[in-house]
């Protein structure tokens, strides 16, 4: 659970219903950076080997889960879906318009033809949502277009699924505030040049090897995408330095990847 610098009991709340779960993590930002933000920080810490997001509210039905986790068997990315004959009707006129020409810019500047690119349910195969959390930029509400026009420029394979859902009131978006932001968000994500600092290996590295050496260097988060011919570790954008320390130690070399050089590989979460 990740409590993005929340100002009430969210998180000692959480503790009580929660803590005596053995497998529980909770994280506290300390200050409030945005829904990407959190969801970035979650997946660079789960350790499963699929990553399913969900809202605190829960307001998407958790039967759903079990149908998700079957898809990730054979998708990479696998969104929940709230749309009903192509819309998403919200608890406000105001907010389901608003919806509607959010969800039209979003697939307009991602390039994606998903209609429901909000929906808080979604479930990822660990290593493409290590690389997606990496590579991404955009901290707020637009950060899920950017993560499926970053799916759609690698390659990966997205499969949406359809999900129930209560529109539960209290969304931390409000329409006249945000709505200048989100926009400014969208418009900028065809044209940022999404670079990343990795380390260039042979391409049957080993992930123990790797792991030993970013516990040395305090990295986590890391993903490894293989080739056919290499391997890219891929790094926060804050991470050269540990990067270096890398490098020396499993004789590879320091530099920066664009999108294009992740295509047609796997990723393996470190």
């Amino acid at each position: 659970m990740v409590d993005d610098g929340s100002s009430d009991d969210t998180l000692r709340v959480a503790l009580g219903l929660y803590g005596s779960m053995v497998h529980g993590q909770f994280i506290q930002q300390p200050v409030n950076k945005g829904k990407g933000a959190a969801v970035r920080l979650g997946i660079a810490v789960a350790n499963g080997d699929y990553v399913v997001t969900a809202d605190a509210d829960m307001s998407i039905n958790p039967r759903h889960l079990p149908e998700v986790i079957a898809a990730l068997a054979h998708s990479q990315v696998v969104p929940g879906s709230r749309t009903d004959h192509g819309h998403i009707d919200y608890d406000s006129t105001l907010r389901t318009v608003a919806g509607k020409v959010f969800s039209r810019l979003a697939r307009h500047y991602s390039g994606t033809t998903l209609r429901d690119t909000q929906c808080g349910f979604k479930g990822f195969q660990r290593g493409p949502a290590r690389l997606l959390g990496l590579l991404g930029m955009i901290d707020r509400f637009a950060f899920d277009p950017e993560m499926f026009f970053l799916a759609h420029e690698i390659g990966m394979t997205v499969s949406p699924l359809s999900v129930t859902w209560d529109d539960v009131s209290g969304s931390s978006v409000r329409v006249g505030r945000d709505a200048i932001a989100m926009v400014r968000d969208l418009r900028a994500i065809p044209r940022t040049r999404y670079v990343n600092p990795v380390v260039e290996l042979e391409r049957d590295v080993a992930l123990d090897d790797i792991d030993r050496l970013a516990r040395q260097t305090r990295v986590r988060g890391l993903v490894v995408a293989r080739g056919e011919h290499d391997a890219l570790l891929v790094l926060p954008r804050d991470g050269s330095l540990a990067g270096l320390g890398i490098a020396e130690g499993l004789g590879g070399t320091l530099r920066t990847a664009q999108l294009d050089e992740f295509r047609g590989r796997t990723f393996d979460a470190v």
